[in-house]
């Protein structure tokens, strides 16, 4: 934007009513507190994917569970390793149990219950999803709000431009122009802070279902290994 565009603007904010001002004011903070959120789950869901790539690649050429919880530290952002760390300590905590009751002279293990497993394993991709989809639903509430905020500026602008001409009694451009460029600019700011948030919520929305997926996957292989290990 050019020099002479951003004084254009500062001079319509400088020149507008309190109402106008508080108006684009909010939709300012709408929008920048979006922009923080956006950034932030860019970064957070590129890093989940790297990490989660790169831990089921470990994953599946590892033959213990040992060997992958050796590597868990290394991959914090993948929800798969929140998965697989509550699979693993249900999956333990049986076969200790089992030892206990029923100590075992051929050295095989066993589990008790794959359903609690399963169970353990569906908690865990609650915990990852919930921890997604954190501050997601500010996005939704900037996307839907700003548009109506937007909107009574707007007609606050045009209430303006009328209050004008009934105390001029004119019709002239000169007297409805600082009215109607405050409702202009309201729609306008309103538009530009709603957009970006509802296109970035349908984005990660999908980003999430893709998520999700890779680990009603993960669970099912997790459950497929722990019975050819312990069965």
């Amino acid at each position: 934007m050019t020099e002479a565009g951003n004084a254009n603007i500062v001079q319509l904010f400088l020149t507008a009513g309190w109402t106008a001002r508080a108006v684009l004011i909010v939709l300012a903070l709408f929008s920048l507190g979006s922009w923080a959120v956006i950034v932030g789950k860019i970064w957070s869901f590129s890093r989940a994917a790297s990490h989660s790539a790169r831990f089921v690649a470990h994953f599946r050429k590892s033959r213990k569970f040992a060997d992958v919880l050796g590597v868990c530290d290394q991959y914090p952002s993948s929800p798969l390793v929140g998965l697989f760390r509550a699979g693993y300590a249900e999956l333990d905590a049986q076969v200790k149990a089992g030892r206990e009751v029923a100590p075992s002279d051929s050295g095989r293990l066993f589990v008790k219950s794959f359903p609690a497993i399963e169970r353990a394993l569906e908690r865990a991709a609650g915990v990852e999803t919930n921890r997604l989809t954190r501050r997601l639903p500010f996005l939704a509430t900037t996307a839907s709000a700003t548009v109506f905020i937007g909107l009574f500026g707007t007609v606050w602008g045009i209430l303006t431009a009328f209050r004008q001409i009934g105390m001029t009694g004119s019709t002239s451009i000169v007297t409805v122009a600082p009215g109607i460029a405050e409702a202009l600019v309201n729609t306008a700011a309103g538009l530009v802070a709603a957009v970006p948030a509802l296109i970035a919520y349908n984005y990660f929305n999908g980003r999430l279902r893709v998520i999700r997926s890779e680990m009603r996957d993960f669970a099912l292989e997790f459950l497929n290994l722990a019975e050819r290990h312990f069965t």
